[in-house]
């Protein structure tokens, strides 16, 4: 069961209209790695979440929050958006002040939501659910969790620096820090599940079960020009769960076999060559 409460997490409050930054906005309300993505992510994660019970309400907690910040985000777009008309659009052209206002604007926002947030990114291009991950496994989604915002709470930190508008920007303040702190949360929840399973995903399919392929899983290839990646503790190190070391191999060479395709059924129409030679 959900609840909706009238006030908002945190205040959002501008100083002034902004269209074109209200489009920018828009990038973290329905982008790829907006607070659209992570809200859906982890409410589905949660609602399939299977086992114990902590990590279920965590994400439903978390997930819920993010419920919240979609609404602050409409509600800074929205009011971006006070004092936008057609009219000004047209005035844009003569005025060049009202065409550093006005230039930016998304179109939509006048034709579509009637000067309110949209469920898509900077560009227009509506918000996707395929953006999001729940895949069942815990230390795959809390990872996922982790990435998501990550690349979310840099691009709050790049809009911060897009504005000066110091109400805007209390708002991007409080959305950082609370992206911040999301990101403890998932740090904490993958090293509780790499302790008790593993590092490696899915824990279920152990490395012996690998069998033949075991020495492959520490070779580093050296697949480009230079040899600079072997400086790394992924080419010199050990694995994180003590399982062998890795090696790097400078000038690999491939292992399999030249593939030659069957010719399809000439009724395929693949236009292929199909001379033959008595033997």
């Amino acid at each position: 069961m959900f609840r909706h409460q009238k006030e908002l997490q945190f205040e959002v409050k501008v100083d002034r209209p902004d269209p074109m930054l209200a489009r920018q906005v828009q990038e973290v309300l329905g982008g790829q790695f907006g607070e659209m993505t992570v809200m859906m992510q982890y409410l589905f994660q949660g609602f399939n979440c299977r086992g114990e019970e902590k990590y279920k309400d965590m994400l439903m907690d978390i997930g819920t929050e993010e419920i919240g910040h979609v609404e602050m985000l409409c509600s800074l777009i929205s009011q971006l958006l006070d004092g936008a008309t057609p009219q000004a659009q047209q005035q844009a052209a003569e005025d060049p002040v009202t065409a550093a206002i006005m230039g930016g604007i998304n179109p939509q926002h006048l034709l579509v939501s009637g000067l309110g947030g949209l469920p898509t990114n900077s560009n227009g291009v509506p918000w996707n659910g395929s953006y999001i991950v729940a895949s069942g496994n815990l230390l795959a989604d809390m990872r996922s969790n982790l990435h998501a915002e990550s690349q979310g709470r840099l691009q709050v930190a790049r809009l911060y620096h897009m504005t000066t508008d110091e109400g805007v920007r209390a708002t991007f303040r409080k959305m950082l820090a609370r992206d911040r702190y999301h990101q403890y949360q998932w740090m904490a929840a993958i090293q509780e599940l790499e302790e008790k399973n593993g590092v490696v995903v899915p824990a279920s399919f152990p490395p012996e079960a690998e069998q033949e392929s075991q020495p492959q899983a520490y070779e580093f290839w050296n697949l480009s020009e230079g040899t600079e990646s072997a400086e790394g503790l992924w080419a010199a190190g050990s694995a994180p769960d003590g399982s062998g070391d890795y090696v790097y191999i400078s000038n690999p060479v491939p292992k399999g076999q030249i593939h030659e395709p069957v010719i399809p059924a000439i009724e395929l129409h693949h236009d292929l060559d199909m001379k033959t030679t008595d033997k």
